[in-house]
C-alpha cells in the first residue's frame, strides 16, 4: 500500500503563533497586528532601506512610541514577520520513504512560500542582507536554522532506513529541494502544480543517492 506524500505532509499553519514582544501582556494585540500589517504595506511600498518606524506609524495609525514598545529597530520588527513563517515548529515528515518525506517537506515549502513574507520580505532583506552583516546573520538565523533540522531529520530517517548511505550531507538535500522551489515561486513567481512537486521530489532523491 502506497502513501500519498501530499496527504502525509504536516500542515504549515495559516497564522503561526508569534513569539510574544517583551512586555505582551499590557499590549493591545489590535495595535501589535496594525503595526505588522504596515510593515508589509511599507516594505511594498519603499523596500527595506528606505522604511522608517515613522512611516509604519503613519501607515498604522499609532505613534512611534507604540512601535518602539514592541521592536526596537526596524529590522527586529522585519526579522519578527520572518521568524512568525519560518519552519523552526515544524515535525520532520515520518511517511515511512525518502520519496514521501521529501514531497512532504516539498509542500509544506510550497505553502509558507505563498506567503507575502516570503514573496516580498525576504527577497528585499536578501538584498540588503548582501551589503549589511547584520542583517545576514539574524536573515540567515531566523530561515536556515528550521530548514536544516527538517532536512537533517529526513536524511537521517532515510539513513536509518538504509535509502541513502552514512554521510549523507543534508545541507545538499535543503539545496536540491528548496533552491529551486524558491527561485520558482518567488523570483520567477510562477504556478507550482502538483506534479511540478512530484518531479522535483524525485530529482531530489536521485541527486542524494547519486552523491
Amino acid at each position: 500500500m502506497t502513501t500519498d506524500p501530499a496527504a502525509a505532509a504536516p500542515s504549515a499553519p495559516s497564522a503561526p503563533a508569534r513569539r510574544a514582544p517583551a512586555g505582551a501582556a499590557v499590549l493591545r494585540e489590535d495595535v501589535t497586528e496594525a503595526i505588522r500589517e504596515a510593515v508589509l504595506e511599507e516594505l511594498a511600498a519603499v523596500g527595506f532601506s528606505r522604511m522608517s518606524i515613522e512611516g509604519i506609524a503613519r501607515r498604522a495609525g499609532v505613534g512611534k512610541t507604540a512601535v518602539y514598545r514592541r521592536w526596537k529597530s526596524k529590522l527586529h520588527l522585519v526579522l519578527d514577520l520572518v521568524e512568525a513563517f519560518a519552519v523552526d515548529g515544524l515535525p520532520v515528515p515520518r511517511t515511512g520513504s525518502l520519496y514521501g518525506d521529501v514531497r512532504a517537506l516539498l509542500e509544506v515549502m510550497s505553502h509558507v512560500l505563498r506567503h507575502p513574507v516570503a514573496s516580498a520580505v525576504i527577497p528585499d532583506l536578501l538584498v540588503e542582507a548582501a551589503r549589511n552583516a547584520e542583517i545576514a546573520d539574524a536573515v540567515r538565523g531566523a530561515l536556515l536554522d528550521g530548514q536544516r533540522r527538517l532536512a537533517a531529520g529526513i536524511v537521517g530517517e532515510a539513513v536509518a532506513r538504509g535509502e541513502l548511505p552514512d554521510g549523507a550531507d543534508p545541507d545538499r538535500a535543503l539545496d536540491l529541494a528548496i533552491g529551486p522551489l524558491y527561485w520558482r515561486q518567488v523570483v520567477v513567481r510562477d504556478s507550482v502544480p502538483g506534479d511540478y512537486l512530484d518531479e522535483l521530489a524525485r530529482s531530489v532523491v536521485a541527486g542524494l543517492r547519486a552523491a
